[in-house]
């Protein structure tokens, strides 16, 4: 039987691990002088819009209640004014949990849907996940370097449900350990323009000057196949460097790989994807 962890040994022991890479990342942040986190807020938008991108905050997601969903909704509305203006200078790197801080009740925050080893869970502050997702999204379709990012690996926990962006380009946060961040290595600056509507969650990135490139980004391949009785989703995405002006493809690369478990319904997968 391999030996537990001290996190795994009991909650009193989690919540020490917990505050201990809480302090280790704090230390960083603040060792770290060459990481420069943006925090310049203009809510005036740069002239060029680079991509710009909605995801519906309500959807149905196998047996999850709706009501995390409601407060999920709840908990975008208050993180958006933290993110929508942010200015990331040449040099800068925009920090997720820098610019909402740790989510509490105190704040206002409910309890929305979480994922804990592999689990989808109750907790405070849930769904703003959907918020990462997003910014990463529109990442990929920019020259942004993505230097932080964790995906919900090997767990495929929710059936599709009228999904616009490939699987597998999801992010996975929890404060303040595990951040979503990007860095500018460009010679202009970007912005992040962030809001809630009732149906869905807005982005726009921008930037000062029109860009000689464009990005693409697609599946390759997408099924489901079985493995000794277990069925597992396996896709690939390929992200295309385009030359704006000719339209001439520069580069490709396959960005992701998933070969994800299954954890739903099987009856929500159309027959003809399983292999």
């Amino acid at each position: 039987m391999p030996r537990k962890l001290f996190c795994e040994l009991g909650p009193a022991a989690y919540r020490i691990s917990l505050c201990k890479v809480r302090m280790l990342r704090r230390m960083r942040n603040l060792l770290l002088c060459r990481d420069k986190i943006a925090h310049t807020i203009n809510c005036t938008a740069l002239p060029v819009r680079v991509y710009a991108h909605k995801s519906l905050i309500r959807r149905t997601l196998g047996e999850v209640d709706m009501q995390l969903q409601e407060n999920k909704a709840h908990n975008l509305a208050i993180a958006a004014p933290r993110i929508h203006g942010i200015i990331i200078r040449p040099g800068e790197t925009f920090s997720f949990w820098s610019l909402v801080g740790y989510c509490s009740t105190r704040k206002g925050y409910r309890e929305g849907l979480t994922i804990s080893s592999g689990k989808a869970i109750a907790g405070v502050g849930g769904g703003l996940c959907q918020f990462t997702n997003l910014v990463h999204w529109l990442a990929l379709h920019s020259p942004l370097d993505i230097t932080e990012h964790h995906h919900h690996d090997g767990v495929d926990l929710f059936p599709d449900f009228g999904r616009q962006v490939p699987f597998g380009c999801g992010t996975s946060i929890h404060y303040n350990n595990l951040d979503y961040r990007l860095t500018n290595n460009t010679n202009q600056a970007f912005q992040l323009l962030a809001w809630v509507s009732d149906t869905h969650l807005h982005g726009e990135l921008r930037c000062e000057t029109p860009l000689p490139l464009r990005w693409h980004i697609a599946e390759t391949e997408s099924y489901f196949s079985r493995v000794n009785g277990k069925l597992y989703r396996v896709n690939k995405i390929e992200r295309r460097t385009v030359e704006a002006r000719t339209g001439n493809t520069m580069q490709r690369e396959i960005i992701r790989q998933s070969n994800a478990r299954v954890m739903y319904d099987e009856s929500h997968i159309p027959p003809d994807k399983i292999r």
